[in-house]
């Protein structure tokens, strides 16, 4: 299409000599020209591999990136209070993780749930007492693998946050609650900057090791409009570049927004709604965030991983067939080859269901 119109343009005005000239040359520069740009991310001096523990905390791109080093079988802890959004509801659940106490109350009843102002609606219950099951199994197990992780990922989503107009508590979730009950604040970078500073410092006291490794979600609130979310982004991305400037060699950042508004600046690669990173954008950040955190060692495995996972994901026309059940039993083979590797990478589940397919087409085929 674009020659054809840069051919009308030229034909009428232009010899036929000086039109071969100027396409040769349009024509070479398209072939070298950088069309998009490109973000250059060293190599961290954060290595994630296989044998590390981890934990992922806040917004939804946490959540993606959780989901996808999960799914790859690297030991992750992903969100133990659910999904949260901004830096202040973060620091007060990372705060309770350093500190657990079990919860006894403080739920309360909407649209047939028991909630916790504190927590995903994940987390809500038919009952409260289930609620508060949910809420304390999970807090007392984070707790614990919060003092062995290697690294610490946070995701801020936005800087305002909500207070409970009736006792002025930090809300982290409003369950569908009427606005009349919250008051909106937007937090300011000095003040993101001050709370966690006194966190990591608390965090480092219990966890001298760990990595902390900030990014800002490229999901875009809309609520306040585009002017109004670009604030918030940049009160975000100025609180944790003093955060990594103030911490060299302990905090470290993740450029997933600059990523998704700069290379990905495309509506086909968000989903839906506009708003949130399409399923190729979430694959798209993972490779990058592989390249950025793993060496050569760990992506082999991971490659090895994601053969497996593609092998069991495999859904054929005739299950029965043996040449399918011959599939099964080298993608068994190599599970258990890789965990006689690598004992921290598991396929339970998956082991324990090829073994059963394998057993009852064996059983079958004795009745034959």
């Amino acid at each position: 299409m674009f020659y054809n119109i840069f051919f009308g343009a030229v034909k009428y005005s232009l010899s036929a000599h000086f039109f071969q000239a100027k396409y040769f040359s349009l024509h070479k520069n398209i072939m070298t020209m950088n069309l998009y740009s490109k973000i250059d991310i060293p190599p961290s001096p954060v290595h994630v591999s296989y044998g590390d523990a981890m934990m992922s905390i806040g917004s939804c791109f946490a959540e993606n990136i959780g989901n996808m080093l999960f799914e790859h079988k690297f030991t992750i802890d992903l969100n133990p209070f659910g999904v949260l959004y901004n830096p202040k509801s973060i620091a007060c659940a990372i705060r309770r993780l350093l500190q657990p106490a079990e919860q006894t109350s403080g739920l309360f009843f909407h649209e047939g749930l028991f909630h916790s102002f504190a927590h995903h609606g994940s987390f809500s219950g038919v009952s409260e007492a289930d609620c508060l099951r949910k809420i304390n199994e999970r807090l007392f197990t984070s707790a614990s693998n919060l003092l062995n992780i290697k690294q610490l990922f946070i995701t801020f989503g936005t800087s305002w946050f909500f207070r409970l107009r009736e006792d002025g508590r930090v809300v982290a979730n409003c369950h569908k609650l009427p606005d009349k009950m919250f008051e909106r604040e937007r937090l300011t970078v000095k003040s993101i900057i001050d709370e966690w500073e006194e966190l990591l410092s608390a965090l480092w006291t219990s966890n001298s090791g760990v990595k902390v490794v900030f990014s800002v979600s490229p999901v875009r609130h809309w609520k306040d409009g585009a002017h109004g979310n670009t604030l918030s982004k940049s009160i975000l991305l100025l609180a944790v570049d003093a955060l990594q400037a103030h911490y060299p060699g302990q905090v470290f950042y993740f450029p997933a927004y600059e990523l998704v508004m700069d290379e990905l600046r495309d509506y086909r690669f968000y989903a839906e709604d506009l708003f949130h990173p399409s399923p190729t954008a979430v694959r798209y950040l993972f490779e990058r965030f592989v390249d950025t955190f793993m060496d050569a060692t760990t992506r082999t495995l991971l490659a090895e991983v994601y053969e497996i996972k593609r092998a069991l994901a495999h859904r054929p026309f005739h299950s029965e067939s043996d040449s399918y059940t011959h599939f099964m039993a080298q993608t068994l083979l190599k599970i258990e080859q890789l965990h006689a590797k690598m004992p921290y990478i598991c396929f339970g589940n998956e082991t324990e269901e090829i073994k059963f397919s394998l057993q009852r087409k064996a059983d079958e085929d004795k009745l034959l």
